[in-house]
């Protein structure tokens, strides 16, 4: 039984759970363009600088299920605010750690809070919205991380080269402590069923709901296998030091130009459309980024367009896995998390395969052929489409 000490949530505390996103947003988006200021300062290349993305991936993937087991109980008020404390103690690590595997360590913490924060936010969300507007209150805490990509991006990289890539993780932090505080202060008292362990694992036996999280593992990898070494991709056209600023920026605004458009077209044209209509825009992009990497500006085209669809690669999959996850929608909701972040593993880690072995200019080609072999499986195993099939034949059948 769910407990709620108000009616819902309100537009107001879904704005406060979009700025415990925005700090996380802050974190994922302008790690990027710090690679090379952190390579450069712990001794490493970049590509392993870049698996610092791969470990927050995973320390999230694995953490999320596990911090909802062990919390079921608590109340998701302090939950949010734990975690983004948690997500606080993990940046202060990175900003002060001497060396990569301290930095390492950090990103893991840091992981572990953000599970605990932005997976009860979205359950949260769902379990108390209408149905029929349950994309939207998505979208909303999702503009958190788009908002990030326009205002948080250059700012944190304007920290970054003023004061080194540790005042950019030191700024982060302090915008986390700001976080924790709303959440403590604003959001209601809400307790959801507690789920064991078992439980939770027994959601994977519903095929439907396994196919579905397949699909979030990889639905983000050809996006992140990109975006995870956007300074690599705009270093073949340019070796401005404002380059990977403007090109981030660029991506950012098409990013919150998408989360603002997102939710109406998840939920007036199904969220099925949607997704494999991005995926398809999203084979166009990287293919074109391919041909035209050389040049600056059309390589800044190609960004706005891949940050445009990155909410739709998103948003409307995570309202496939509550539609599709009923009693158990918070359950699924929660794994599709661990999910989304697997995916962004695997596109780090095959960009991080590809700059290393072939060079910066093979990215955007793996990043095509992946997108293009997930819009196989996502409409190949989508089962939305298989039950309208059946529903039309039922309807023409004597």
């Amino acid at each position: 039984m769910i407990r709620q000490a108000s009616n819902g949530l309100g537009i107001w505390r879904l704005v406060v759970l979009a700025v415990g996103t925005f700090v996380l947003g802050v974190d994922g988006f302008v790690l990027p363009g710090l690679l090379p200021h952190i390579a450069t300062d712990l001794s490493v290349s970049v590509a392993t600088a870049g698996q610092l993305t791969t470990a927050f991936a995973v320390a999230y993937a694995v953490g999320s299920p596990i911090i909802a087991t062990v919390t079921g109980q608590l109340d998701r008020r302090i939950v949010i605010g734990a975690g983004m404390v948690a997500f606080l103690a993990g940046m202060v690590l990175q900003a002060a750690g001497p060396s990569y595997a301290m930095v390492l360590i950090g990103r893991v913490v840091a992981a572990l809070g953000a599970a605990a924060f932005q997976a009860n936010a979205f359950a949260v969300a769902g379990v108390l919205s209408r149905p029929e507007r349950r994309a939207r209150s998505f979208a909303v805490i999702g503009a958190g991380s788009s908002l990030a990509s326009v205002l948080g991006v250059p700012f944190g990289l304007l920290v970054g080269q003023w004061l080194g890539w540790r005042g950019a993780m030191w700024t982060i932090a302090a915008l986390a402590a700001v976080a924790a505080v709303l959440a403590g202060a604003a959001l209601p008292s809400v307790t959801l069923p507690a789920t064991s362990l078992r439980s939770r694992v027994s959601v994977l036996v519903n095929p439907r709901i396994l196919i579905l999280l397949v699909v979030s593992a990889l639905v983000l990898a050809p996006l992140y296998l990109v975006t995870a070494y956007a300074a690599a991709v705009v270093g073949v056209s340019t070796s401005a030091d404002s380059a990977i600023l403007v090109a981030l920026l660029v991506f950012g605004a098409g990013f919150f130009t998408g989360n603002r458009l997102v939710g109406r077209f998840a939920d007036r044209f199904g969220s099925l459309a949607t997704l494999t209509a991005a995926l398809a825009i999203t084979i166009c992009a990287t293919s074109a980024l391919s041909a035209v990497q050389h040049w600056f500006l059309p390589t800044l085209v190609a960004l706005f367009t891949l940050g445009l669809v990155g909410s739709f690669l998103f948003i409307p999959q995570q309202n496939r896995v509550f539609v599709a996850g009923g009693d158990l929608a918070a359950v699924a909701l929660s794994l599709n998390g661990s999910m989304n972040y697997v995916g962004t593993a695997v596109g780090a880690v095959l960009g991080g395969v590809v700059l290393s072995t072939a060079g910066a200019l093979w990215l955007a080609p793996a990043a095509a052929i992946v997108a293009a072999i997930v819009l196989g499986i996502t409409w190949l195993t989508a089962t939305e489409r298989r039950a309208a099939t059946s529903a039309a034949a039922a309807m023409t059948s004597p």
